[in-house]
């Protein structure tokens, strides 16, 4: 019998168990950690009671207990059993006992001390999945709180040990070497054409694999659509068997996909083949660099799949499987150049995925616990928000409702859809949870009913194909669910259901010829024109593509107003709203009825005054301050008084709107359109601003004029970088010290004029003009304006506005 590499740290593993009760174990794919470690810790006599073991996938769970029951020599269920989503081999003499991550979380949300449980391990924990991370943190809790006898082994093939490690209280670390040939890596040697489709550049590097290689072909795409079309592109490959691998499959196909064949195998696989499966006799493997993830954006409030290259850690476990049994061959779809752009290593799904079911188990926990990965708040946010909307949180404590949308094994939404409607919302809650059941239909909810209802009228009926293997899964999981609910003569309609299930994404149609509509939630969605419910007024969007602008509808069902008010009556009601319009252009007062972000009916209102007045301010900033000459100088007069670090009121653009509501807002009365806010002299607001004391200050310290020698008060212009005046020379004799103003006592920019008021001399230093240039102004202007005094020394000359008499 073949040794494998992890035998030989099985003893340091039994030490860090018996030494600590906890242990992290680092082993590479193949090094047979998935099996061996529950069996030696079962024969060490070390633990008492059940081992319960997490598997990240269903077909690795039922995998992993057919070969620990195998080795053996016994039938599943007996000594080594399993428990996945409804399915169970499990008998009282179970004594290893291998589950699906949901599971775990509901056995300790059920019996938070594991009575019977002697230990768990969390195997493949690098895939770093949601429930995985909850199951860790709530598993160290209980130690922590209530079991300090409950050994934990967590147990990876590429994660990094330390911060785990860390958070298990610095738990020991175990490596094991690990078993693998070598793999040769080939690359591409230029990026595939633009013009060709990803899956025939696929199909046709397999071909090359298949041509240059012996042995068995693991060929990685993101998704089903994928594996399918390049199923189609290699059918016919010579001497070769083609086996889909994925996640969707029924139970058969996967271990077909698995078992050995007569022929050369290919097998077309999702990321369900990275790590925790052995197929035996692949010798090639042929990464086409895509994996596909679910993204969740907390601004939308939506999830959607998104196609993404791989990392390099992936990258590595894919080629990794080339040297399991003997030296492979790694075929990578990109060019060894594009190798260093790859990212390090995947999000972990706590920090990319839907945390509703995250934050509904922490509320049923009772109390915040330790992640390895601390959630987004941002996403946590949004989560409670839209449990605190179907009722299963108020005030941040879970409600009876709560406790039993927890309870069932889909997600929040359709959990309550469940517990409201009862058994006959089980189709629906299968059909929501599942890929789209037709190919190429238009976006009807109905469609697809019917079509699980009976796919053989509904095709004789319709041009859409029904994807039966989906339609199996459906009927399987309905009744399975149909189980889990008791009994209600609620009688709700199908478009009722999905809105019980979807409050935040009822739709009303927005004005215009292009259907699209706004969503309770507050976003848009739009759908092809000339679809059937492209005319709907009101729908239930129940699949969205996420995009947080307007989201394309891909699965809706039309909807009444009294069926809605039907079921979310409580959540409808009266508003009165004054704001400003941006499109109208005014003050807008309206009695709406309202459900979230709908408005179900409008009708005039007749706001009072303060509610005007403030819909006028909200104008007023989005539209900018407009001030007429007389406010613009009281605003730069104050700027400038600001200058001598004296306590004046911020008149700066951003100082004015921040306050506007303390200073703007009582003068607003009758302010309703732009026109009015363009005509609005800001000045009389301006000034109210300033006490007694600071306008005589400010007359003081910057006056809006200055007086000439002849008593006459000259507007100064605040408008220019500099503050002016203009005057005629004349009426300056006599001035010896140049006027300035400010706190900082800037000088004044003083334009001289002639007699005909033109500019002869523009001066900041009066004193010195008349000392140096006056001389030659003075005998230019004296020939043209000879009835006007031009003295030699115009310090001592007497200001004047006239002329001498003519004739003298």
């Amino acid at each position: 019998m073949i040794r494998l590499p992890i035998e030989d740290v099985l003893k340091d593993v039994r030490a860090a168990v018996a030494a600590r009760g906890m242990v992290v174990l680092q082993a590479p794919p193949g090094a047979g950690k998935t099996t061996m470690v529950p069996l030696d810790l079962l024969a060490s006599g070390m633990i008492a009671g059940r081992i319960v073991m997490l598997e990240p996938r269903r077909l690795a769970a039922r995998a992993a207990a057919e070969r620990m029951a195998e080795t053996l020599g016994e039938a599943v269920g007996a000594t080594v059993g399993y428990r996945i989503r409804g399915e169970a081999k499990v008998s009282r003499t179970t004594r290893i006992e291998v589950v699906t991550e949901g599971i775990l979380t509901r056995m300790i949300q059920n019996d938070p001390g594991l009575e019977g449980v002697g230990a768990l391990i969390f195997d493949e924990f690098h895939e770093r999945s949601l429930n995985a991370d909850l199951g860790l943190a709530l598993a160290l809790e209980i130690r922590c709180a209530l079991r300090d006898d409950l050994v934990l082994v967590v147990m990876s093939a590429t994660l990094d040990a330390e911060p785990v490690a860390a958070l298990m209280g610095d738990a020991p670390v175990v490596t094991s070497a690990g078993r693998a040939y070598p793999v040769e890596t080939r690359w591409l040697g230029r990026s595939p054409d633009a013009s060709l489709r990803y899956e025939a550049g696929v199909a046709g590097l397999v071909r090359q694999a298949v041509e240059e290689t012996t042995g068995g072909v693991l060929v990685f795409l993101p998704g089903e659509g994928e594996i399918r079309r390049v199923e189609g592109l290699l059918a016919g490959l010579p001497g070769c068997e083609i086996r889909p691998l994925f996640g969707a499959m029924d139970f058969a196909a996967q271990r077909a996909a698995l078992a050995p064949t007569a022929g050369r195998k290919v097998v077309l696989a999702t990321s369900i083949a990275e790590t925790s499966l052995t197929i035996p006799d692949i010798r090639v493997v042929v990464d086409g660099g895509r994996a596909r993830r679910a993204r969740f954006d907390p601004n939308s409030g939506m999830s959607r799949l998104v196609t993404e290259r791989v990392t390099k850690a992936e990258a590595e476990q894919r080629r990794g499987r080339a040297g399991r049994v003997a030296e492979g061959i790694c075929y990578r779809y990109w060019t060894r150049g594009e190798e260093g752009g790859l990212a390090a290593y995947p999000p972990a799904e706590i920090e990319a995925a839907d945390l509703t079911g995250l934050a509904l188990e922490l509320a049923l926990w009772g109390g915040e616990v330790g992640f390895l990965t601390t959630p987004n708040p941002g996403a946590m946010a949004e989560a409670r928000a839209l449990l605190e909307g179907l009722g299963a949180l108020a005030e941040g404590r879970i409600t009876p409702h709560g406790r039993v949308l927890a309870g069932l094994p889909v997600h929040p939404r359709l959990a309550h859809m469940l517990a409201v409607a009862g058994p006959e919302a089980a189709v629906l809650a299968a059909v929501l949870g599942e890929r789209d059941v037709l190919k190429g239909a238009p976006p009807d909810l109905a469609l697809r009913m019917a079509a699980v209802a009976d796919p053989r009228r509904f095709e004789a009926a319709h041009p859409w194909q029904v994807l039966r293997p989906v339609v199996e899964r459906v009927k399987l999981e309905a009744r399975r669910l149909a189980r889990a609910i008791s009994s209600s003569d609620a009688g709700f309609s199908l478009a009722q259901m999905a809105a019980l299930a979807y409050p935040d994404r009822v739709g009303l149609r927005r004005k215009g010829e292009a259907p699209r509509w706004v969503l309770s939630g507050g976003k848009g969605a739009a759908m092809a024109a000339g679809t059937p419910l492209a005319g709907a007024r009101l729908i239930v969007a129940t699949d969205l593509d996420g995009d947080a602008r307007e989201a394309a509808v891909r699965q809706a069902v039309s909807i009444s107003e009294a069926e809605l008010r039907a079921v979310h009556g409580d959540q409808i009601g009266w508003r009165e709203v004054c704001f400003w319009s941006k499109r109208d252009g005014r003050v807008m007062a309206r009695r709406q009825e309202c459900f979230g972000a709908l408005v179900l009916a409008d009708q005039h209102w007749d706001a009072p005054a303060e509610a005007v007045a403030r819909a006028a301010l909200e104008g007023m900033r989005l539209n900018g301050l407009h001030f007429t000459p007389a406010a613009r100088r009281l605003r730069a007069r104050v700027e400038l008084a600001r200058g001598g670090g004296e306590d004046w009121p911020d008149f700066s653009d951003q100082g004015l709107l921040d306050s506007a509501e303390a200073w703007l807002l009582p003068h607003l009365t009758g302010v309703r359109t732009e026109a009015d806010l363009r005509g609005f002299d800001l000045t009389e607001a301006l000034k109210a601003r300033l006490s007694w004391e600071q306008v005589a200050r400010l007359d003081k310290l910057v006056p809006g004029a200055f007086e000439t020698p002849l008593g006459r008060r000259v507007p100064i212009d605040y408008d220019g970088e500099v503050p002016g005046i203009e005057v005629r020379l004349q009426e300056m004799f006599g001035v010896t010290q140049h006027p300035v103003v400010g706190a900082k006592r800037l000088p004044l920019r003083v334009v001289l004029t002639s007699p005909g008021q033109k500019t002869i001399q523009v001066t900041m230093d009066l004193p010195g003009f008349w000392k140096s240039s006056y001389a030659d102004v003075r005998k230019d202007m004296r020939g043209q304006y000879p009835r006007h005094p031009w003295p030699e020394d115009p310090t001592v000359a007497e200001p004047t506005l006239r002329a001498k008499p003519r004739g003298t």
